[in-house]
Order: structure tokens, then C-alpha cells, then sequence
């Protein structure tokens, strides 16, 4: 019952002083928007980056060569992986910069020249049309499959399939259309164009592969696999390690939430810093409030209140002041939040549990702040207080 009373007396207390009270909880409402706004885009962040890391197909292997010049991965040399325990598919890459021309429109984009199995290594969808196939390759057919972006730019509305463009002035025939996958660790994978690997080599004047991708069967073999990859890659380039790197999803997947679960947590800290200025706040105004209130404090204690009375008191109203900021707070972060998402079109990834700890931390902000000036007003002298004017 004596709880219930110091929760009405706190809240006649707020109401009595509805612009201070709404001043005072001003800091704790900034600090747990800006907790639950800033870990959510951290969250929703580390989300988009792992669905976009799963874009790049299933089970997949990535040999990368940096240094083309010491390493000569040829087409004949990619074959002896497919032969290695474990391995479903590869797609060895060709890779440049083209100018692709429809009519008066050009535009500069990524060509990536692969085989028909580049489809299923990295799961690529076609909307229009058809993919490459291994006929295409083998007699070095002059066509193209267009990223989404690219059939938009070159023809706008028109379906592309059928239609001839020009890719740095030689005539290629349209043949089909990528399906959006969207951005991928800050680059479009809409701004392609895909040739088969024998027409590609001619326009890049280059025949050794940049890039293979490699398929494992099953997911538990990934490991096994890519150390039978290093191995045979050292074998075909003793004493060139540096010049290759091979990685699997998983390690991409781990480096990028590292990164960017440390950005979250670093959001997170500055935005709690918010908090703690507002606890401070909170202990300023009740400070006041206890100067203010001292002739009550004396009254209360000459009839009997004792000092735990007095401090439970001013303890539930600093309670009760970061409690209603912190429920404002969760709203306005959530508005925020929902607002920069559709129009930033940020990736935003609210969480229950981050609502609930910023809340609770708001709360403990409030009562901890709250101890020093309601151990000071249950310390008063009940004489002196009444004697206070």
C-alpha cells in the first residue's frame, strides 16, 4: 500500500510539472531512440549482408587470382578441379570493363565471360530469355545475357531478347535477361553483362581465368575441398601464395558480421552515452525538486514518515520519470526507425530484446541517478525542514 501512495504522489508530482518533468525525461527519450535506431540499422545491416553473401550460390568455393601475371590459371587448368572428391560444379570467369551500346544509348559496365554452368554455380536466374549455354562457348557465339540494370538502361521498358547491341563496337544478339539480385558488399550485380568465356577472352585479349567458382556437393565437404584446392594450387604454382586466395561463404560471412557486429556495438555505446546525460539530467531536477519540497519532507517526517518513506518516494518518482521516457523513447525509435527505412532504404532489423535492454538500462539510468538526491532528501533534518521557507 505505502508503494502504491509514492506512485500516486510521484505522479501528481509529474503532473504538477508536466514541462519539467517532460524536459527531464528529454535526455533518457534521445538516449533509447537513438539505442533501438542505431542497433537496429546495425542488425538489419549484418542481415542484408549475410542474405546477399547467400546470393552467391550454395556450397560455393572462390579461387580469386590478384596476380595474372605470375599465376596463368588456363581453362584446360580449372578442369583438373573438377575431378577433385566432393567438387559438383565450376565456372571459371573471365572478367573486364566493356562499353555495351543500344542505338544512342551507351553505358559502361562489368563483363563477366563464363560458361553454362555458371547458372547453377552461382544460382543466377534469368528473367527473359535464355542463359549461355556450352554450345555457345564452344563456338565462340557472339552473345549476350544482360544484367537486370543493364537491359533497363540500354532499353528501357522494351524486352531486350532478339534485339543486337554493340559491346566495345562489335554486334552481339540479346539472348536473354538476368533477374535483380541486387547489391552485393557495396557493388551491383545488375550492372552486367554476361558473354560465353571463348568471346569473352577475345574482346578482354586475355585468356587466363581471374576467378573460378566451385561447387561442393554438400555443405560438410566445403573445408575438405578447399584444402585440396590449396594443395593443388600450390602444386601449379609453387612459391606463388600470394598471388591466389581461395574462401568459402563461411569465412566471408564471419569477417563481415565481425565488422560489422563491431560497428553495432560501437553505435550502440555512443547512443548510450545519450542515456547517462540524461540520468544526470534527472538527478539536476530532482536535486531541485528536493530543494524545493523540503517544508513537505519536513512535514511528512514530523508525522511519522520514516527515511526509507522519504527516499522510497523520490526513488519511484526518478523511476517513474525514465520509465515514461524510456516508452516514449522505444516509440520514437521505432518511428525513426521505420522512416529511414522507407525512405533511405536503409536495412532496419528491430529486436525485442534490444527494445527490452534499452528500456531496462533507461530504468536503471533513472534509479541509480535518482539515489543521491533521495538519500539527501531522507537525510534532512525534520526541524531544520520545517523551519525552511
Amino acid at each position: 500500500m505505502r508503494l502504491l501512495q509514492s506512485i500516486k504522489m510521484a505522479m501528481r508530482s509529474i503532473r504538477g510539472n508536466k514541462l519539467r518533468s517532460f524536459l527531464t525525461m528529454l535526455g533518457i527519450i534521445i538516449g533509447v531512440s537513438s539505442v533501438i535506431v542505431l542497433i537496429s540499422i546495425g542488425q538489419g545491416s549484418s542481415k542484408a549482408v549475410a542474405e546477399q553473401i547467400n546470393q552467391l550460390g550454395t556450397n560455393l568455393l572462390t579461387v580469386n587470382v590478384m596476380n595474372s601475371d605470375i599465376v596463368k590459371l588456363t581453362v584446360e587448368d580449372t578442369e583438373k578441379f573438377r575431378k577433385l572428391d566432393g567438387v559438383k560444379e565450376i565456372a571459371p570467369v573471365v572478367s573486364g570493363r566493356v562499353s555495351v551500346k543500344n542505338g544512342t544509348t551507351a553505358t559502361q559496365v562489368s563483363l563477366i565471360g563464363t560458361t553454362a554452368s555458371y547458372q547453377t554455380v552461382r544460382e543466377a536466374q534469368v528473367s527473359q530469355g535464355r542463359f549461355l549455354s556450352d554450345i555457345d562457348v564452344e563456338y565462340r557465339q557472339k552473345i549476350a545475357v544482360l544484367g537486370a540494370n543493364t537491359a533497363q538502361t540500354l532499353f528501357g521498358m522494351e524486352n531486350p531478347v532478339g534485339k543486337y547491341i554493340q559491346v566495345d563496337g562489335i554486334s552481339f544478339k540479346v539472348v536473354g535477361v538476368l533477374a535483380s539480385k541486387g547489391g552485393s558488399m557495396g557493388q551491383s550485380g545488375d550492372d552486367v553483362i554476361l558473354l560465353p568465356l571463348s568471346t569473352a577472352q577475345r574482346i578482354t585479349k586475355n585468356t587466363n581465368v581471374q576467378t573460378m567458382y566451385i561447387q561442393a556437393k554438400s555443405a560438410e565437404q566445403l573445408n575438405w575441398i578447399m584444402a585440396e584446392i590449396e594443395r593443388t594450387l600450390m602444386r601449379m604454382f609453387p612459391d606463388h601464395q600470394d598471388s591466389y586466395s581461395v574462401f568459402n561463404q563461411q569465412d566471408l560471412m564471419d569477417t563481415m558480421s565481425s565488422v560489422t557486429n563491431t560497428m553495432t556495438m560501437m553505435l550502440g555505446g555512443i547512443a548510450g552515452i545519450s542515456l547517462l546525460v540524461g540520468g544526470i539530467g534527472i538527478m539536476n531536477i530532482m536535486l531541485v525538486s528536493v530543494s524545493e519540497r523540503t517544508k513537505e519532507i519536513g512535514i511528512r517526517k514530523a508525522i511519522g514518515a520514516k527515511r526509507r518513506d522519504i527516499l522510497l518516494q523520490f526513488l519511484i518518482e526518478a523511476a517513474v520519470l525514465s520509465a515514461f521516457g524510456g516508452i516514449i523513447g522505444i516509440g520514437l525509435g521505432l518511428g525513426i526507425g521505420q522512416i529511414l527505412s522507407v525512405t533511405l532504404k536503409l536495412s532496419v532489423s528491430y529486436s525485442v530484446s534490444v527494445v527490452l535492454i534499452a528500456f531496462l538500462f533507461s530504468l536503471i539510468v533513472g534509479i541509480v541517478f535518482g539515489v543521491f538526491p533521495a538519500s539527501k532528501a531522507a537525510k534532512l533534518d525534520p526541524i531544520q525542514a520545517l523551519r525552511y521557507d
